[in-house]
């Protein structure tokens, strides 16, 4: 089964064009503005949209993240209103990928086959579960697969050569290389670094890499895009947000984020 998110691999890769991938928090910093963000990120460059479930306790994540989930969460965002806001984006766009990232918790509390017919349904193409090692695929890497959605995973500067086929092995869709160790907005990635990185996980996968964690000018999207299939942008957007820039400011500073990952 093709997914939207494989579709669009092909697609950038005829064109020979790197990926831009944006992340936004999911109800930050209310329902409303949040899905006018999101409906706008294709047209300020977006190729990929990671959506952000809102949880309590993100343990992978960094402060400007963090305090976008709490925002959302005190907004009275949920699942099930995050799902909402999917099904709102498919009414005007039905080609865009979407991507739902966050934790497990949310997930098992719904009950996992019901919240994958139920994400299939909204328009979500991709699962990013953050705290869900290879280990547990039986949990939901593999039903989601089945269920026809792609299961993305990360891959770090400590995962090495022993462990990556067990990284890989059920992988679809594209993998996520964090650039850096440690939580989101932390510090800056070094493309002199991420590079062999990424050769290195594409020798052993025929996914596209895309390269988050760190990337946060113009500049630094094109220069991690140049070495990788793409780029990820997520607090520095999220960081815009949480200062109360007008929804056409963020979206101004995401096109310059793409065009630079573009110019790749």
């Amino acid at each position: 089964m093709t997914t939207r998110i494989d579709a669009k691999f092909k697609d950038l890769a005829a064109q020979g064009r790197k990926a831009f991938v944006s992340y936004v928090m999911a109800g930050d910093p209310d329902f409303d503005t949040s899905l006018e963000l999101v409906k706008g990120l294709p047209g300020a460059g977006v190729d990929v949209i990671e959506l952000g479930l809102p949880f309590t306790d993100p343990m992978a994540d960094g402060p400007t993240i963090q305090l976008a989930g709490q925002r959302a969460l005190a907004a009275g965002m949920t699942l099930e209103k995050t799902l909402d806001l999917a099904r709102s984006f498919r009414e005007t766009d039905d080609v865009t990928p979407i991507v739902l990232m966050g934790y497990y918790n949310p997930i098992y509390s719904r009950g996992v086959d019901q919240f994958l017919k139920d994400a299939k349904a909204a328009g979500i193409d991709g699962l990013i579960v953050v705290d869900l090692p290879p280990e547990e695929d039986d949990e939901l890497c593999l039903p989601a697969q089945a269920a026809g959605l792609n299961f993305i995973r990360l891959a770090t500067p400590t995962t090495d050569d022993a462990r990556l086929p067990r990284v890989l092995q059920n992988t679809s869709g594209f993998v996520y290389y964090v650039s850096i160790t440690g939580i989101t907005g932390a510090a800056e990635a070094q493309a002199t670094n991420v590079g062999p990185e990424v050769a290195r996980i594409k020798a052993a996968t025929d996914l596209p890499v895309i390269v988050g964690f760190g990337v946060n000018t113009p500049e630094k999207s094109k220069a991690i895009a140049s070495v990788a299939d793409g780029a990820v942008v997520g607090s520095a957007i999220v960081a815009r947000i949480g200062a109360g820039e007008s929804t056409q400011d963020v979206l101004d500073f995401v096109k310059t984020l793409a065009d630079g990952a573009h110019a790749a």
